[in-house]
């Protein structure tokens, strides 16, 4: 019924298990015990909503050229890019614009007439709610180089 271990090993193995227990302890005391150090928090993605001619692709990328790329950090109200450090206010705000200039695929049509730019600092995700309106689109009917 019972297995027969040697002494020698049985101690071994009873160290060996000590010494597990306590380097994981001692990892979670110098972890604890640790100062809050605040790394900010990475832009995640950008979800764009209430698009339906305006590619997705197109209105994140406007957005993106405000700031909210990847490797772009929040700390508390400053976005942190690669080639500078912006108000978070500010960065909503020329987001907010640039993806009003988004165009329709192969035209100069900007019909998205408002956006709203939503960020959350717990996550990082960036939340793009456009409305596109056609009635206020001013087309022109002229047909270049036509004879």
């Amino acid at each position: 019924m019972f297995i027969k271990i040697r002494r020698d090993t049985l101690i071994i193995l009873l160290l060996a298990f000590l010494l597990i227990v306590c380097g994981r302890l001692i990892t979670y005391v110098a972890f604890a015990s640790s100062e809050d150090i605040n790394d900010g928090v990475p832009i995640s993605g950008i979800i764009v909503k209430g698009n339906d001619v305006v590619p997705v692709d197109t209105i994140r990328y406007n957005v993106m050229q405000a700031g909210f790329r990847d490797g772009s950090i929040i700390y508390d109200d400053v976005l942190k890019t690669s080639k500078r450090e912006v108000s978070l206010q500010d960065a909503i705000q020329t987001a907010q614009e640039f993806a009003t200039w988004s165009t329709v695929p192969g035209t100069s049509i900007e019909p998205i007439t408002a956006a709203d730019v939503q960020v959350d600092k717990n996550t990082g995700v960036v939340t793009v709610t456009v409305i596109e309106d056609f009635s206020s689109v001013e087309f022109d009917n002229t047909t270049k180089g036509a004879v």
